[in-house]
């Protein structure tokens, strides 16, 4: 590719509606403010104004935040099955096709570390309100690539009526000016520039600042983004953030945290009270010391601990302690301590607004991760051949509650004697990924197993004693 060299003043045409990558951040100036806000708060910037007295942080708002990320992508998986039931048997090559799926998205998920990007995804879109996942082919490496941009440089245009419809999407992150040169070929005046990918299902273009650069056809015909929220207002696109709703409470915390510890402070260096006393000098508080007081006068040390003002103040911080509970919809019992011991039941109960919390959110995660996976095996038949005929694939979570895997085991062994689960069903629900490779090596074995009793004639084994 020729160098090619791109001046300050030049830009785009002049065309009525022409895209201008530079604009877009007045498009979402509100959101992309929010997020700033959130970020922020997330990170222990909580206190509104400076203040030269020192301040507590005690960031629940954090601790929350990725403790119910941590019970939501707990055992995130994907499972293959047949498009219809009784396709396996009028398809002798369905079976394999099934096994090559589910081996492609585990390694898709094992070569990009997918179970880390998406602990820190979600937390991302817990904060933010808003995530993203593009699915792209690396034609250099040869294989199929998984990432996740930064939601604030990711806008999106959906139908008026549909926001579940995306038309365009368009990707806007900056590059130094030698990652310029070594991508694209160009250079610039300055050390960087915004590069902005514009998606829609029939072309990509490719703009560096307000230049057009290179548009192209779409070569995936699909846009390889999955945006999604965190948990959606009713009728909206853009998601609604974990954050906001703590904000007063954690702030109420912090400030009722720092007034007791200044309180205990001033008990510990207890204040010198005088009266009857023109002017003083040298009167400090220390073990041995004496003090000289005219006649008349009067001196005492100030005691903030008496009429028990400490325990209202202690209450009034566990009120607020247990409002961020509340509204953080997450028990004191999800943080692994309670006052007694809890059956499975009794623990649900205790636990349940963060199981509906989780719930409400694997709702839309299940759509975002099945879209995703889709993408991966779209892409993997567009550049490997690979069949994907017949198959269809769905998003697998693991318990929010721990449990007695011993007992589970015991009750799906019932419910397959039983008919009623399969054994693929059954190890789904144990938390197998990979159900029908599974079961195949559990066939090889047997098949093993049973080849070995009748070679060795195994007493326990031999017909001749049965």
């Amino acid at each position: 590719m020729a160098a090619v060299s791109i001046s300050a003043e030049q830009g785009t045409s002049g065309e009525v509606g022409a895209f201008i990558p530079s604009t877009l951040a007045r498009r979402d100036s509100e959101r992309l403010a929010a997020y700033s806000r959130n970020l922020d708060f997330y990170r222990g910037n909580q206190w509104e104004s400076q203040w030269r007295q020192r301040r507590l942080v005690f960031n629940y708002a954090r601790v929350a935040v990725d403790k119910v990320t941590s019970y939501l992508v707990h055992g995130l998986g994907a499972a293959c099955y047949p498009a219809e039931p009784d396709l396996l048997l009028r398809d002798a090559g369905l079976k394999l096709r099934i096994e090559r799926a589910e081996s492609v998205l585990q390694q898709v998920r094992d070569a990009h570390g997918l179970d880390a990007l998406d602990y820190e995804t979600e937390i991302d879109c817990a904060v933010l309100g808003d995530a993203c996942y593009k699915v792209t082919w690396d034609a250099d490496a040869g294989c199929i690539r998984v990432t996740a941009p930064p939601v604030s440089g990711i806008y999106a245009w959906w139908a008026g009526d549909d926001p579940s419809h995306v038309w365009q999407v368009a990707s806007r992150y900056r590059l130094s000016r030698e990652e310029l040169s070594g991508l694209y070929a160009i250079s610039i005046p300055r050390r960087e520039a915004h590069v902005t990918e514009q998606w829609t299902a029939q072309e990509l273009s490719l703009y560096v600042d307000d230049t057009l650069l290179s548009r192209k056809p779409n070569p995936y015909s699909f846009i390889p983004f999955v945006i999604f929220p965190n948990l959606r207002e009713p009728k909206q696109f853009w998601g609604t953030s974990d954050i906001p709703a703590l904000m007063e409470p954690q702030r109420e915390l912090n400030r009722a945290v720092s007034q007791l510890s200044r309180i205990l402070e001033f008990s510990g260096n207890p204040i010198a009270v005088l009266e009857n006393v023109d002017e003083a000098q040298d009167i400090q508080t220390r073990p041995g010391q004496t003090w000289a007081l005219p006649d008349g006068a009067r001196a005492y040390l100030l005691d903030l601990l008496q009429g028990g003002g400490v325990r209202l103040h202690i209450d009034y911080i566990e009120a607020v302690y247990r409002t961020l509970h509340d509204l953080s919809e997450t028990p004191r019992a999800a943080y692994g301590g309670t006052d007694k011991e809890l059956s499975g039941a009794a623990l649900a109960m205790e636990m349940n607004s963060l199981i509906q919390k989780v719930n409400r959110k694997r709702v839309i995660r299940s759509t975002v991760y099945h879209r995703r996976d889709a993408m991966i095996l779209r892409l993997a038949a567009q550049y490997t051949g690979m069949d994907v005929s017949g198959i269809t694939h769905r998003t697998t979570w693991g318990p929010v509650l721990p449990e007695d895997s011993t007992r589970m085991a015991q009750e799906e062994q019932g419910l397959v004697q039983a008919g009623i689960h399969s054994r693929r069903t059954a190890m789904d629900r144990l938390g197998v990924r990979s159900p029908d490779a599974e079961f195949r090596l559990w066939c090889e074995e047997r098949e093993r197993i049973l080849g070995m009793n009748q070679q060795y004639r195994v007493k326990g084994h031999d017909p001749r004693t049965e």
